[in-house]
């Protein structure tokens, strides 16, 4: 465990496991900084360097502020076909452009298992910061992408998934939340994470233990990307999964909801959407406002309920 860091400029730090830490520059301008990377999801290597680089500017966004700069961090076998890695920072050079923020270098390490990420600096108003951790009772819970990643990667894996299902999968993976964060500037919200790794669960756990609240969940409003509900029920699922499961379930009360269904809301994602905690009597506003920003998905998908005795209820 890292100590505690003790500072008045620290206005995000390591407390609330939040998306990245923010730090107070001046009273008109606050500093986010974050870094992602890993192992490739997808074979070719320009849409590896698209997903990865999407995935490490989404915790910026998450944070209600904007990229400014970002440095490739690369891991790749010096005795592997350089155009491969060529490849891969141009897909990231892309996305970052995309961003409107700038990509001005970074560092690469021999390693026999390429990875590939971002560090990426961002800027938001000290006013206007973003955390997971903000959460208010009576709020109603946006998804702004489908789940099922984990699962869809999985099966992809193995073979038995149709092009037209991979290249959705592709397509949710290397969409820029920046579209739907547009909508933040236009609509106050409350609490924001990224669905990442944790699964939707997860990080909607996350929210709720920094919230001091509990969250309800309907899973037939959750979007799900086609043919994930199949492959969970096949038994096609990420190892990530069960780690989450094992790691969550203590915290989550269901009832009436298949296991696929449960399955699908543990699942480990990749470059996922925003989770988002806002006023209930802005909860549709913001909804259309997300679809005109070019957002791709936005769907109420539960509700934010004071503390009980499970943080996190899927019905």
């Amino acid at each position: 465990m890292l100590p505690k860091i003790e500072s008045e400029k620290l206005l995000v730090g390591l407390d609330t496991a939040d998306d990245a830490a923010v730090y107070k520059l001046n009273e008109e301008m606050a500093l986010i900084q974050t870094l992602d990377f890993f192992t490739p999801v997808v074979d070719n290597p320009y849409l590896f360097g698209q997903i990865a680089a999407t995935n490490s500017l989404s915790d910026v966004y998450a944070m209600g502020g904007k990229p400014i700069v970002a440095m490739n961090i690369v891991c790749f076998p010096s005795c592997s076909d350089m155009s491969i890695l060529g490849e891969i920072l141009k897909g990231g050079h892309d996305k970052v452009k995309e961003s409107g923020a700038l990509l001005v270098g970074g560092h690469s390490v021999d390693d026999k298992e390429p990875k590939y990420g971002l560090s990426v600096s961002g800027i938001v108003h000290p006013h206007k910061v973003l955390s997971n951790s903000n959460a208010k009772e009576g709020d109603v819970l946006i998804l702004t992408k489908p789940i099922g990643i984990g699962i869809i990667n999985t099966a992809i894996k193995a073979e038995i998934v149709d092009k037209n299902i991979e290249d959705e999968a592709v397509k949710i993976m290397t969409h820029l939340n920046k579209y739907a964060a547009k909508s933040f500037d236009e609509i106050p919200v409350n609490s924001v994470t990224d669905i990442t790794g944790f699964g939707l669960l997860g990080h909607a756990l996350e929210m709720a233990k920094g919230s001091n609240v509990s969250i309800e969940i309907d899973s037939q409003k959750v979007p799900i990307i086609e043919s994930a509900l199949e492959f969970a029920s096949m038994g096609i699922i990420p190892a990530g999964m069960y780690r989450n499961r094992d790691y969550i379930s203590k915290d989550v009360y269901y009832e009436g909801v298949k296991d696929s269904i449960m399955d699908v809301l543990y699942d480990p994602q990749t470059s996922g959407g925003l989770l988002i905690s806002v006023d209930e009597d802005k909860g549709e506003e913001l909804v259309k406002s997300i679809i005109k920003n070019k957002g791709m998905e936005a769907k109420i998908i539960g509700k934010v309920t004071k503390k009980e005795e499970k943080y996190i209820k899927v019905k």
